[in-house]
């Protein structure tokens, strides 16, 4: 006695050619332009413990100072006026202090973080293939982070003088803002002067964002991009104290790193602000295109 063989299937009910109904639906175009949009970027950046970190470090800084000027004993009159003994004053004064005590090396090593941690980073997590593989064009991915990376740096360097008038100013009250000069500008206009120095100081760091890009894309190590791009900028103020270089000081991209000083004058003069920000940006521009150029033909292993 033989089986039964399977049931005959009934007519379909679809309408439709065979080869539309194998291949479905058409898939979406793919858009570079939408890959890795900034917003995911910067949450993705923001949820790190380092950015964390370093916000809060940056934040602490003007409440150690208060409390460092408050234990510390009152020492004989020097007989000079230095942003040392300016400092408490007023709320101005101590904002400049703590601007000038942190733009040399504190503020340094937060941008060389935000842009040499970038890349390095995921690489050093083999994560970087799997974002290209997305696929995400290289220069896009590069410029996303690279937009990421100044925004949370010009977000900490203003951050500090922000803290500083707040804590300075609940301490030492909204007096004149006192140059070691003598001149004197009211709590509103030197606020002002003080958060445009601060913004000097993020433009004159473009270089120093521009070197840790290309150390970022150029190494697998996080801790090397950082540490490179802050010895960089060690070296450069070092040779910038040796007199007998002469003019040939003025090529160092450190060179008018503390030209926002002079915004603290009642007539500013913009000479030297003006031309520390054509160097940085000059520098900044050279190293920037040699990390473009660098990360678009790097092999990826990682």
């Amino acid at each position: 006695m033989t089986s039964p063989g399977p049931s005959t299937p009934g007519p379909s009910t679809r309408k439709g050619t065979v080869g539309a109904l194998a291949a479905g639906p058409p898939p979406a175009a793919y858009r570079p332009g939408s890959t890795l949009p900034l917003r995911v970027e910067l949450v993705r950046q923001l949820r790190r413990r380092r950015t964390q970190v370093t916000f809060a470090l940056v934040a602490a800084l003007p409440v150690i100072l208060w409390i460092a000027f408050s234990l510390a004993p009152d020492g004989p009159p020097t007989g000079s006026l230095n942003l040392v003994d300016l400092a408490q004053g007023s709320g101005t004064n101590f904002a400049v202090f703590a601007l000038f005590a942190s733009a040399g090396f504190l503020l340094v090593v937060v941008v060389a973080l935000f842009f040499g941690d970038t890349v390095a980073a995921e690489a050093s997590w083999s994560s970087l293939r799997y974002l290209l593989a997305a696929p995400i064009p290289r220069a896009r991915l590069l410029r996303q982070k690279a937009v990421v990376a100044a925004g949370l740096s010009v977000a900490a360097i203003l951050t500090l003088p922000l803290v500083a008038l707040l804590v300075g100013g609940l301490a030492y009250g909204a007096g004149n803002l006192v140059s070691p000069t003598g001149e004197s500008l009211t709590f509103a206009m030197g606020a002002g002067r003080v958060l445009l120095g601060a913004l000097y100081v993020a433009v004159q760091l473009s270089w120093v964002a521009a070197l840790a890009l290309l150390l970022s894309v150029s190494t697998d190590a996080p801790l090397g991009a950082v540490g490179g791009a802050v010895m960089a900028s060690i070296v450069s103020q070092i040779l910038n104290q040796i007199t007998a270089l002469g003019d040939l000081r003025d090529f160092l991209p450190t060179r008018f790193s503390t030209a926002w000083s002079d915004l603290l004058a009642t007539d500013i003069d913009w000479d030297a602000m003006t031309r520390g920000v054509f160097s940085s940006l000059t520098w900044a521009l050279v190293l920037g295109a040699a990390a473009v150029y660098r990360f678009g033909r790097k092999d990826i292993t990682s």
